[in-house]
């Protein structure tokens, strides 16, 4: 992309295939964008230094734009972690399971014993999956027993979170657009999708459902106090109907859930951002 001045118009963002008059721009989609491309001839050092000028430069001329983001870069940087996550739901009044961050093989343990092996989970704080070899690895969320807790070093390599068992009847995703919400129930049948539903899709089961009151105004909070304006929120539900914060993903999906459902997601989101707050 490059920036060059429009005669009689403004300033332009300019690539191969269009030109954008960045005062025609209402509103922004930010989602996984891809990776700034530089010449092959450039140094590893040379190519940091492009790097760190790209991200502020482009990205500062676009952080200036006074435009309706979804999300705005530096909300979602800031929304990836997931303690302030869990810290900021507890704080807007949906509820939380305890929760421990340690590199303490010790004090994992602790955590484990008080709460019982077999109800514990270890999750990973981002993307689950890595590519290793050439071959694509997938941690998934996963329930301690007594055999883990005798192997417990490797907590000591980095950062780790555990947290208590939800014994969940099923879960829910609920995609937050603006003020619109759409909360779909994801019901497991195989005790692997039942730990992780990611594990295991051909055993799930969808149904549009309404956002529970409390829920819905705990979301709101959580939402206006990290500066977001879409989030798909995931929740683990007891059976007396007690709805439990997982984690939230600023930039989350939501095609299949669509599909799955006919809720018009992607119509709200159009509208969202053909129409931004303070926007005519």
């Amino acid at each position: 992309m490059k920036q060059r001045p429009v005669p009689g118009e403004g300033v332009a963002a300019v690539t191969e295939q269009r030109a954008v008059e960045l005062t025609d721009i209402a509103s922004i989609w930010y989602r996984d964008p891809s990776a700034f491309a530089f010449p092959a001839t450039l140094t590893e050092v040379e190519r940091a230094y492009a790097h760190r000028e790209a991200r502020l430069g482009f990205g500062g001329v676009l952080a200036a734009l006074p435009v309706g983001w979804v999300n705005h870069p530096n909300r979602a940087a800031d929304a990836m972690f997931k303690p302030l996550q869990l810290a900021t739901a507890a704080a807007c009044g949906l509820n939380v399971a305890p929760t421990l961050v340690t590199n303490s093989p010790a004090a994992a343990s602790r955590f484990a014993r008080e709460h019982g092996a077999g109800d514990t989970i270890c999750k990973s704080f981002g993307p689950n999956t890595i590519t290793e070899g050439g071959q694509l690895k997938i941690a998934y969320t996963r329930r301690l027993d007594e055999t883990d807790l005798g192997e417990l070093d490797g907590v000591a390599s980095t950062a780790t979170q555990l947290q208590r068992w939800v014994d969940k009847t099923h879960e829910a995703r609920v995609i937050v657009i603006g003020e619109r919400m759409f909360t779909i129930a994801i019901t497991a049948d195989s005790p692997a999708a039942r730990v992780d539903w990611r594990a295991d899709f051909t055993a799930l089961r969808y149904q549009l459902v309404d956002t529970p009151p409390n829920v819905e105004k705990g979301l709101r909070r959580y939402l206006d106090t990290l500066g977001l304006a879409y989030a798909a929120v995931d929740f683990a539900i007891y059976a007396e109907g007690r709805w439990w914060f997982l984690e939230s993903n600023s930039s989350g999906q939501y095609g299949w859930l669509e599909a799955q459902t006919g809720a018009p997601i992607t119509t709200a989101l159009a509208a969202l951002l053909t129409h931004p707050r303070g926007r005519p």
